[in-house]
């Protein structure tokens, strides 16, 4: 075999496992909601600011992934969605994965550092959370899901910080939007893989079982998302604004959403959690599509 084919087969080989480790599907949806948040913000878009906090934010949730998997490595050859990763399977070790994680923290909170101190300080909250605290307590307590729904809930209002360099009511709201999705959203997720979880000893779901107790909870916190999605059309959110018109397709893709909690709770189904966790996933970033062309169909009328 060639020089070539060997520099091409790790190549290959390191790029697989980085997509892997950093979970990429999920650190690309994490950076399309920092960027809507930055696209509802910015009175002028700056390519540059949004291509750092693009690779920056994507830094930042990669290295919260992969410390994540260094943590779990051992839990994580227990279950079957999570034994073939590079970790558990020894594709990558440990040092490897520690040092790889370590410089892409660095790397990227000296990227959102650039472009301002609080996206940077609120990137370093993020980490710190979701490694120091959510996934400690994932074999602990299922109150890990409200510890993990904080970070989880900062990247749209990061991009908006990102923008204006400052904390208000906005991002405020932008935040407890996304703080508030988390729930159905991980409840649905533990609810269809409460079996595998239950091989490493997470327990995710808020009543320790699949039940209607923890079907009406997501059905609750449902409807706290959707409420507070409509909360901009009133005109107290400062700069933060929703047309009429925005407001009634966000109100319709809420009730849309909220159906798929009801049909978790008569069903009590591993089918009907998988359709409400799409469903959660359709809404939030059908709402920031929304809110982003919103403002701008706004100000070009």
């Amino acid at each position: 075999m060639s020089n070539n084919t060997y520099i091409l087969t790790g190549s290959t080989s390191f790029l697989s496992n980085f997509k892997a480790v950093t979970k990429m599907g999920l650190s690309l949806s994490v950076v399309f909601s920092s960027i809507a948040g930055y696209l509802l913000a910015a009175e002028s878009i700056h390519l540059f600011t949004l291509f750092l906090l693009a690779i920056g934010g994507y830094f930042m949730v990669g290295a919260s992934n992969v410390f994540n998997q260094i943590i779990e490595r051992d839990l994580d050859a227990l279950m079957d969605r999570t034994k073939n990763r590079p970790i558990p399977t020894g594709r990558m070790s440990v040092i490897y994965a520690f040092v790889l994680a370590v410089i892409l923290t660095i790397a990227g909170l000296t990227i959102l550092y650039i472009i301002n101190e609080r996206t940077a300080m609120f990137g370093a909250i993020s980490i710190c959370l979701y490694t120091s605290a959510y996934t400690p307590l994932k074999t602990k307590t299922p109150l890990s899901v409200f510890v993990g729904a904080i970070p989880g809930a900062i990247p749209f209002m990061l991009g908006w910080v990102a923008a204006t360099g400052k904390f208000g009511i906005e991002p405020g709201v932008l935040f407890m939007l996304q703080f508030f999705w988390q729930f159905p959203h991980f409840w649905a997720i533990g609810w269809f893989l409460h079996n595998d979880y239950q091989k490493a000893g997470f327990n995710m779901l808020p009543t320790g079982k699949r039940d209607k107790g923890t079907a009406l909870q997501s059905i609750i916190y449902t409807a706290w998302t959707v409420l507070i999605s409509i909360v901009p059309v009133f005109g107290f959110t400062g700069s933060l604004r929703l047309s009429v018109l925005a407001a009634i397709i966000v109100f319709a893709c809420g009730l849309l959403f909220l159906n798929y909690g009801f049909q978790l709770f008569k069903n009590q189904t591993e089918k009907a959690a998988r359709q409400l966790m799409l469903a959660s996933v359709v809404y939030i970033t059908s709402i920031q599509i929304i809110y982003v062309l919103d403002k701008f169909i706004r100000l070009w009328i």
